[in-house]
């Protein structure tokens, strides 16, 4: 899936935050959206990186990538 041509249902903005805090707060986020939509969250947290796509395995979301941005990287996953 070409990342450039995703457009989010929801934008979490989890930037500046440490872990745990990005996963809490998508783990609160995929709540407010619908199976088969796409959470898009902006981060700088480096562990967060590593720990989305296991999470999303664990919980049955299909990840869908990480894009690196201008001092923050996007993550993109869709809803199980």
């Amino acid at each position: 899936m070409d990342l450039n041509s995703i457009t989010p249902d929801l934008t979490l903005d989890a930037k500046g935050l440490s872990c745990p805090m990005p996963l809490l707060k998508t783990k609160k986020a995929v709540n407010q959206i619908s199976s088969g939509q796409i959470l898009e969250i902006l981060g700088t947290d480096p562990g967060s990186k590593n720990d989305m796509p296991g999470w999303c395995e664990r919980e049955g979301h299909e990840f869908l990538g990480i894009k690196d941005d201008d001092g923050f990287f996007r993550v993109y996953l869709k809803k199980g």
